[in-house]
């Protein structure tokens, strides 16, 4: 049976990635297969030649593939948290729109490995630009204090 996510929980744990909460990216829903956050576009997210600077685009599936990678521990399981080890990604389209969403599924679970591939599509649903992140889970849990 697949776990129920508390999307306003997943939104508070989430709450303190700070450069994600600035540039503007919201989570929109979380299931055990996927994840969804989209990004607004307005000024502060265009480069020199006025298009989506790639920064911002990385943010948001980067922010996707954290929530993703991390759901056992947004499910309260006692497991350390999962960072990125290694992260790529390929702009395939300047995006048009005034929106991207990103969608992340699951490619690999391991014990303390796991593989991401990140999909994010622009305000007219052209693909723009994949991501794959390799996550590693860290031996101990997060304090508190730390997250």
């Amino acid at each position: 049976m697949a776990f129920e996510y508390d999307i306003n929980r997943v939104r508070e744990f989430f709450s303190n990635d700070r450069f994600a909460a600035l540039a503007g990216v919201s989570i929109e829903s979380v299931t055990d297969s996927e994840v969804i956050c989209s990004l607004g576009i307005d000024d502060r997210h265009l480069n020199a030649m006025g298009g989506v600077q790639g920064g911002a685009i990385f943010t948001l599936a980067d922010l996707c593939f954290a929530i993703h990678c991390n759901q056992a521990l947004i499910r309260g399981e006692q497991t350390g948290g999962t960072v990125g080890q290694s992260c790529s990604i390929s702009f395939l389209k300047a995006p048009r729109g005034q929106k991207l969403t990103a969608r992340s599924r699951r490619l690999s679970a391991g014990r303390t490995m796991s593989v991401f591939a990140i999909s994010v599509y622009d305000g007219f649903g052209n693909y723009a630009a994949e991501m794959l992140g390799n996550a590693f889970t860290t031996a101990k849990r997060p304090r508190a204090e730390d997250a």
